[in-house]
């Protein structure tokens, strides 16, 4: 019997090609997603998915699936999917590391300048009518260059945005619990630093960490507190890392200058008071969305499933154990 792969969002015909030579292939053809019941319903009998972030692959969903073999995340991060849930099943779940590091790194720069510079703000300034004329004091930012650069994170992507600093003449001080090696601190000029000093010091704090226990809401009312009225948030990682409701807070105190987001606590769901504050640039989830990544990432995702579901072992597997059971 020809194995089944379900493909939860539109996407690239060129992957759906891919996978149609091996397996019978089936695809939500919209941009919606799926609620979870449509979700179980579109998997029941399924070997394979490709599941999006947006996708909960939770431990109800997964018992409702007794024919799943694979997971692959159209992703880099997969706290969508229960992992432990899916390891116990005997599911492999896979990823789409490395391939979006640069776009995400060229990103976090596109909100850092936004914000510094107030380029959204401006926007809407003009669109709405009211440039006049050219004033000494109007819509003043902050200068980027030689400044301090705090990143919270110094992983692939970490890395990628402080080599892009040394073009700004920046101080970057960086804080990972995991040791970069020494070639990589030497080569970007990056200085290991403790959080306090991060908080403190930095003209410009941007987070690259997973979302893990010890990460979640990392930025509350207490660190916001210890960072500079002048300072300026970007957050490309994950929204949960961020209180929103505390960082509502400090832009509305002036306990930090401003913030430039593009993820969320309850994303898609925004806190009120962010959509309000002007000093605040918001987007949805676009750090990746370039044409030649998003592609990359949905080949990746598809040649995931193809070896997973003939028995071998995908090349991005994340649940390892689930392989080294199989074949003790």
């Amino acid at each position: 019997m020809a194995r089944k792969v379900f493909v939860t969002r539109r996407v690239f015909n060129e992957a759906i090609s891919r996978l149609a030579a091996h397996v019978q292939t089936e695809m939500n053809p919209t941009d919606r997603v799926l609620t979870p019941d449509e979700l179980a319903e579109s998997i029941n009998e399924v070997d394979g998915i490709m599941s999006m972030v947006t996708d909960s692959i939770d431990k109800e969903l997964l018992d409702r699936t007794p024919d799943l073999k694979v997971v692959a995340n159209f992703a880099v991060g997969y706290n969508n999917i229960d992992l432990m849930a899916a390891t116990e099943r005997g599911i492999m779940v896979t990823n789409t590391p490395g391939v979006l590091t640069e776009t995400t790194a060229d990103f976090a720069w596109t909100l850092l300048m936004a914000a510094a510079r107030r380029v959204c703000e401006s926007d809407r300034f003009v669109r709405a009518g009211r440039f006049e004329a050219w004033g000494p004091r109007a819509l003043l930012g902050y200068d980027i260059h030689g400044k301090v650069l705090g990143l919270v994170g110094f992983g692939r992507i970490g890395q990628a945005v402080a080599r892009r600093a040394s073009g700004f003449a920046m101080k970057v001080v960086v804080h990972d619990p995991m040791e970069a090696p020494e070639q990589v601190v030497s080569k970007t000029g990056a200085m290991p630093v403790t959080l306090n000093e991060i908080w403190e010091t930095s003209d410009f704090v941007s987070l690259h960490v997973p979302l893990l226990d010890e990460t979640r809401h990392l930025i509350n009312d207490t660190t916001l507190g210890k960072m500079k009225t002048s300072c300026i948030l970007i957050n490309t990682s994950r929204g949960p890392v961020v209180d929103e409701a505390a960082l509502v807070r400090a832009i509305e105190s002036n306990q930090i200058a401003g913030a430039a987001l593009d993820v969320y606590e309850r994303d898609p769901d925004i806190e009120e008071g962010l959509l309000r504050a002007d000093s605040v640039v918001l987007a949805p989830h676009i750090a990746s969305a370039s044409h030649e990544t998003r592609l990359e990432m949905c080949m990746i995702a598809a040649d995931n499933l193809a070896p997973g579901l003939r028995g071998d072992r995908p090349k991005n597997l994340v649940n390892t154990d689930v392989w080294e059971r199989r074949h003790r």
